[in-house]
């Protein structure tokens, strides 16, 4: 009997598997999206009216089908019909919600959460009719979890407080239900002001032809679009861009879905490996329902969008594009992207793939294109800052760094480029944090002490309801300044575990609290600390310091430095540039040279793994001390 090799076995079950896969995701897009009266011919057969019928080739033939099968076609048979749910949010309650984080209502038995955000007017995404099909109105819950029924099968890859709103039943009317949903609109971050660039982008318009890189795939149907994405692990920032002008004409941020997969990148590469999908169904929904906001507001077609940019860290764009993340979640820190770059077989980190292929709702022609990875989790988030700051060409020593869940740190001049990356986690985006939240309205953005008590500012001047970022920043500086606290986070009281903020508000700040602050502060000192050291600079030599990202352009300067979040670099040369990643990746999306000379800069670029510093557990520690850093580095 011949003997069966292992290893060719293998790889036939492994592509039989990826075919079977392929068909599967093929056969729920057709059902889901591809109207069955539309013949090969796209022809529309269906003997009653729908919005997507166009006018027929040939006279008296059957009328053509404009639907690009990333409609729902369903909601084209509807026209002139209301939906079974309204779906609509009401401005004056929409306010109120946003401010309070959740909602709450005593409800009956047998209903929903998404009966109760129906009654509240707060909208929740779905496309499944409420099946438990589309998994797009997950929600957190935040109180009265005991009140529900148990998860449905629908719900089986969720963990902890979350549930689908569909599915989630009430069992006992008597308990009180608040919950958060996952789709919320954060403070918009502000945009450096626009470059004038030369326009050069890949989709161009000949005549009545609509090109990609040279190759025809559309008819001129009135108008080129582009969307620049900035794909943070925390918030998603959308620019929607003109490709002929090169102007903005949309800008929408919303704070990433994938949460309930985690707060951090670790988590939620532990969660892909169990739920494979669900965080790229999550983010794909999100992206289409912005989308189909925009051009319904505009009054344009999705098929009007033919390129799509996105800059994100390395997990989250691996997650985006459908790669398996596992990797990089195990030294090397590697994604495949980048182990098929360093071993010879791919010649960049960047990627480009179809919309279809990842089921954007735009052009069906359209291509999305991946930033350039730099190395491990540096990210195409970093790649688009520099580019965005012109960090490579800039006279002396320039430093970016670009705060978020997961901070980037890179310091460039005379010819030389080194970065790291630094594992924050979310504290200072609220997470682990009593009473921190994200930069939503409500939220304590600047707090002074004054008077023997706390004055504040809000987002939105609205009715404290936690504190974001910015204003952890300035409470711990207020704290160390009038000696309430010690560096190593201990109340001046030392028996004191709590001290109040806001006391008609019930907001309080303890010393986990503290604690928690402190190494996320730590991750952001040690990358600092060590890529400047790597480089042989002092924070004095730095002769520009780029802020990016997240919530560091609400950031007081002097307070981040006095705590040890920021170098002691002077103040005037610190320049705030807003979220550089989206500008970076707009520049990106309208100029081919920018994306050949990105991918061309990415490949010389030093990269530093933290951990494997020798010192790195002594910088550490000396970090979660709220103090200055020191000038001189040793």
């Amino acid at each position: 009997m011949k003997k069966i090799d292992k290893s060719a076995y293998q790889a036939r079950l492994d592509r039989i598997t990826e075919l079977f896969e392929n068909m599967a995701t093929h056969a729920t897009e057709q059902s889901s999206f591809r109207c069955p009266y539309k013949n090969r011919f796209n022809e529309c057969t269906a003997l009653f009216g729908c919005r997507n019928q166009r006018k027929p080739k040939k006279e008296n033939g059957l009328l053509l089908c404009g639907g690009d099968d990333k409609l729902n076609y369903q909601n084209a048979w509807e026209e002139g019909q209301k939906p079974r749910y309204h779906l609509g949010w009401d401005q004056s309650k929409q306010a109120k919600n946003e401010s309070n984080t959740t909602s709450t209502q005593t409800m009956n038995i047998n209903q929903t959460v998404f009966d109760l955000a129906d009654s509240l007017a707060v909208k929740i995404p779905t496309s499944c009719f409420r099946s438990g099909i589309c998994h797009e109105c997950i929600v957190e819950i935040n109180q009265g979890m005991e009140g529900l029924a148990p998860r449905t099968e629908s719900e089986s890859f969720l963990e902890g407080d979350y549930r689908l709103a569909c599915q989630a039943q009430v069992i006992n009317p008597d308990v009180n239900i608040t919950f958060t949903p996952l789709h919320r609109k954060p403070k918009i971050l502000t945009l450096a002001k626009e470059k004038d660039i030369a326009l050069e982008p890949v989709v161009e318009r000949h005549g009545d032809n609509v090109l990609y890189d040279g190759e025809v795939i559309d008819q001129y149907r009135g108008n080129l679009y582009g969307l620049a994405i900035d794909l943070g692990t925390t918030t998603v920032v959308i620019n929607f861009i003109n490709l002929e002008t090169g102007q903005s004409v949309h800008l929408r941020s919303f704070e990433n879905p994938q949460r309930f997969g985690g707060s951090d990148i670790m988590h939620r590469i532990s969660y892909d490996g169990k739920y494979e999908g669900e965080l790229r169904k999550a983010i794909i929904n999100a992206i289409n329902k912005e989308i189909e906001d925009w051009c319904n507001q505009a009054g344009i077609r999705r098929q009007e969008i033919y390129e799509i940019v996105v800059a994100g860290n390395t997990t989250m764009r691996e997650l985006f594009f459908r790669l398996n993340v596992q990797s990089i979640g195990q030294k090397p820190y590697k994604s495949l992207i980048e182990k098929e770059y360093l071993s010879g077989t791919r010649q960049t980190t960047s990627l480009t793939i179809g919309t279809r292929r990842l089921g954007l709702r735009a052009n069906p022609k359209a291509r999305v294109y991946g930033a350039p990875i730099i190395a491990s989790h540096v990210g195409g988030d970093v790649a688009s800052d520099m580019v965005a700051v012109e960090l490579a060409t800039r006279p002396g020593i320039s430093m970016l760094v670009d705060v978020g869940t997961n901070t980037e740190v890179v310091v460039a001049g005379n010819g030389r480029i080194i970065t790291a990356s630094c594992p924050a986690g979310p504290a200072f985006e609220g997470g682990g944090i009593k009473y921190g939240m994200p930069g939503y309205e409500g939220a304590i953005e600047s707090i002074k002490w004054q008077d023997g008590s706390f004055n504040y500012n809000t987002i939105g001047n609205t009715a404290p309801v936690g504190i974001c970022g910015s204003g952890l920043i300035d409470l711990l500086a207020e704290l160390r300044t009038h000696n309430m606290m010690s560096p190593k986070g201990v109340f001046s009281d030392r028996k004191q575990h709590e001290l109040s903020i806001v006391n008609h508000a019930g907001i309080s700040f303890s010393r986990q609290d503290a604690s928690n602050l402190a190494q996320a502060k730590a991750a952001n000192y040690c990358g600092q600390y060590i890529v400047m050291r790597a480089f042989g600079v002092s924070p004095s030599q730095v002769d520009q310091l780029f802020l990016a990202g997240g919530f560091a352009n609400y950031v007081d300067i002097n307070n981040a430095i006095a705590i040890g979040f920021l170098p002691p670099v002077p103040e005037e040369r610190i320049i705030k540039v807003g979220n550089a990643s989206v500008q970076g990746a707009r520049e990106i999306l309208l100029s081919r040279s920018q994306r050949e000379s990105i991918n061309e800069l990415v490949r010389n670029i030093e990269h530093i793994e933290l951990e494997t510093t020798p010192d790195f557990f002594d910088i550490f520690v000396e970090a979660c001390q709220f103090k200055p850093m020191p000038k001189v580095l040793t």
